[in-house]
């Protein structure tokens, strides 16, 4: 952007923020104040009960979200059309219920006797973009909008041409998207930075490297329009500054708050005669894999829990078997798989079941907005490359976790669940706030950000290296970590 420009476009910003609010502020001085105001009534004398009470505070301010009308063919068509979305998985079942997928019976007593639905991991586009509907504070005024929802469901539109087709097929429908952002009076006066989507896969499906035949994925997150935006995902790029990552969709999708609670209380009594377990196939392709290596340890040993998706996929493939092993047992193993993040992580802790991560690309540089930065308090870290050269026994070092410990990250995994998952969106929670929520908060937050900084005249930003994005979400600054050498290679 060329300095005159600037200029513009930071006067468009003044006048478009600074002048409104310096005018809510003068109302707010006028008519906001905590004394009390009376007025003689000419036929009794009484004073006005509305009159001698402050207004009450705006529980939206500063919340509003705007949604962008877009055009079929960027969300409803593809539902319409979802035969094409998988050649493997019938998406049109998956994407039923709002998303939710097809409601799971309770046979085994492993579930609640609500809430529970056979949710596939990649119909996050569709799940968030129905809550969104019933967000309490949309507005229709985009000038009062915090954020902009752009309901492209990007994930579904990706995932139909990732095997048989070419790049040009592939970002058809992403180079369209941004022509029509752009063509509208919203984009302009941040150039996108408020505008935030959903792409529900992970972060490598969207950064093709290249224009070559075989080069994977798409390559919407590349594009300069989508590097303003803000894009959720459920893997986010250590290197990139323009994905946040947001938790996996689980299989829990409760109603009512009390739903929720029932099942933390549920998990708390848990008996769990496991000290450990994994569910997972080994990556015999994957040379920097260490499944092999773990699968070998819990074989070994006679605390561990093994759902071998190699000899048993369908038992893999079964809800009601997995979240039955987890609730089983204390730790759940959670190495990377074809990429740093697992599904099973998520799983797991709504389960009540403590994760065991292997790199901290797992979950730790990841969701930051859902899980605590104490990583400690939640979960334990064992290193990849220990495990790799056959340096560290698992039952070994969860042995050494005293009874008062596990108990207390045992009940942290717990009280974060209302975090993890996403609540039914035909309904909403009263009082908790679920994944959505912390989500949309976390848009806000960065949103607002973005606006201080392109507002302040003096030019200060939070300016960093983008390959060290990771580095500087965690702990704000570039200097030497301990956990540099995970990050040295871009992508697994």
């Amino acid at each position: 952007m060329d300095r005159s420009h600037s200029k513009l476009h930071v006067k468009f910003l003044q006048s478009r923020y600074i002048i409104p609010t310096a005018l809510g502020l003068c109302l707010i001085l006028f008519y906001g104040c905590p004394s009390k105001v009376s007025v003689s009534m000419a036929t009794s004398g009484a004073q006005s009960p509305l009159l001698t009470q402050p207004l009450p505070r705006d529980r939206c301010s500063g919340r509003h979200i705007y949604v962008h009308d877009l055009p079929s063919r960027f969300n409803t068509d593809l539902l319409r059309d979802c035969r094409s979305l998988s050649q493997w998985t019938d998406m049109c079942l998956f994407t039923s219920n709002a998303g939710l997928g097809p409601l799971l019976a309770n046979s085994e007593g492993i579930f609640s006797d609500a809430g529970w639905y056979a949710t596939n991991q990649f119909a996050l586009d569709v799940i968030f973009h129905n809550r969104m509907k019933r967000y309490k504070c949309l507005t229709t005024n985009s000038s009062r909008a915090s954020a902009i929802f752009v309901p492209f469901y990007a994930g579904l539109d990706v995932a139909r041409y990732l095997w048989g087709y070419n790049a040009s097929v592939r970002d058809s429908l992403s180079l369209d998207l941004v022509r029509w952002l752009k063509s509208q009076p919203e984009w302009a006066p941040m150039e996108g930075k408020d505008h935030f989507l959903v792409a529900g896969r992970i972060t490598w499906d969207f950064r093709r490297p290249s224009e070559e035949k075989n080069a994977w994925g798409g390559k919407f997150l590349v594009l300069p329009e989508a590097k303003n935006m803000t894009v959720l995902v459920i893997e986010s790029s250590p290197w990139h500054s323009n994905d946040f990552a947001i938790p996996y969709p689980t299989y829990f999708h409760p109603s009512k708050d009390s739903e929720v609670f029932a099942w933390q209380g549920r998990m708390k009594q848990l008996e769990r005669p496991w000290l450990f377990s994994f569910a997972g196939a080994q990556r015999p392709n994957q040379t920097t894999s260490i499944r092999s290596q773990l699968i070998s340890q819990c074989r070994g040993s006679h605390r561990c829990k093994l759902m071998d998706c190699d000899l048993n996929a369908s038992k893999c493939h079964s809800p009601s078997s997995v979240m039955k092993t987890f609730q089983s047992s204390v730790f759940c193993l959670q190495p990377p798989g074809d990429s740093y993040t697992r599904r099973s992580a998520f799983d797991s802790m709504i389960a009540g079941c403590v994760p065991v991560f292997f790199h901290p690309g797992s979950a730790y540089v990841q969701y930051l907005w859902h899980l605590p930065r104490n990583y400690t308090s939640y979960s334990v870290f064992i290193s990849e490359d220990e495990v790799r050269e056959a340096k560290v026994s698992i039952e070994r070092v969860l042995s050494r976790f005293s009874e008062e410990k596990v108990r207390a990250m045992r009940d942290e995994v717990i009280r974060l669940i209302p975090r993890l998952i996403y609540a039914d969106p035909r309904s909403r929670l009263e009082n908790l706030e679920d994944a959505f929520d912390v989500a949309v908060e976390g848009v806000i937050e960065r949103a607002e950000k973005l606006r201080r900084e392109m507002l302040d005249l003096e030019g200060v930003s939070s300016a960093f290296e983008e390959c060290n994005s990771w580095k500087y979400s965690l702990v704000g600054s570039e200097d030497k970590h301990e956990w540099d050498h995970f990050f040295s290679n871009k992508k697994r």
